[in-house]
């Protein structure tokens, strides 16, 4: 039977694994140039290419583009077949980048938005970020007023990790893997590089 324990022991040891196999470079030499126009600015066709650059080429090849509407939902720009969605985010903001998710990504990053105090799912649910990002901190999920951080290309797994017992580091590193927002109860495991 899966559990939380077996669960989180299973994830954790594939991200330490998979960590120490993948190869890697300086953040500085990963970090993919995003355009910095503003995502209303961006043909349809150019929303697509944006999104699909936050996966891997085997996800994003055969994944759902969807897109703001402007009205607080989404709108599909190309229908997929593979239970991923790819969202080209905004460029030109913060904490907004392209992102590739599984569908318990979706209701994990859905609950965030909505303030729920804690994510609803009850396994984790795997985002890609591989365009790079921005975001105002690593330990506040919540901070809207920092500095922004850039950050290389990434992948996230979406559960309730516990620094104490796995044994990751809660601060940012350009390689490997940590624990980000640790203490809240959207903690999750953040591997730099690309899978």
């Amino acid at each position: 039977m899966w559990n939380f324990r077996t669960i989180s022991a299973t994830v954790l040891t594939f991200t330490i694994l998979f960590a120490m196999a993948s190869r890697t470079l300086p953040a500085n030499a990963q970090q993919k140039v995003v355009s910095k126009q503003r995502a209303g600015d961006l043909t349809i066709q150019q929303k697509i290419a944006l999104a699909l650059s936050a996966g891997p080429e085997n996800i994003a090849k055969d994944a759902t583009v969807v897109d703001s509407d402007g009205h607080g939902g989404t709108k599909v720009l190309r229908q997929g077949r593979n239970g991923f969605t790819c969202m080209p985010g905004d460029p030109g903001g913060v904490g907004m980048p392209p992102m590739c998710m599984d569908k318990v990504a979706v209701q994990w990053n859905k609950d965030f938005e909505e303030h729920k105090p804690k994510p609803t799912t009850t396994v984790p649910g795997i985002e890609y970020m591989l365009a790079g990002a921005t975001q105002r901190s690593d330990s506040d999920p919540n901070d809207k007023t920092s500095p922004p951080i850039n950050i290389g290309p990434h992948w996230m797994i979406l559960w309730p990790f516990d620094p104490k017992t796995t044994g990751l580091p809660t601060t940012h590193k350009p390689t490997g893997a940590y624990i980000m927002w640790a203490g809240s109860p959207y903690a999750h495991v953040h591997v730099m590089g690309r899978p």
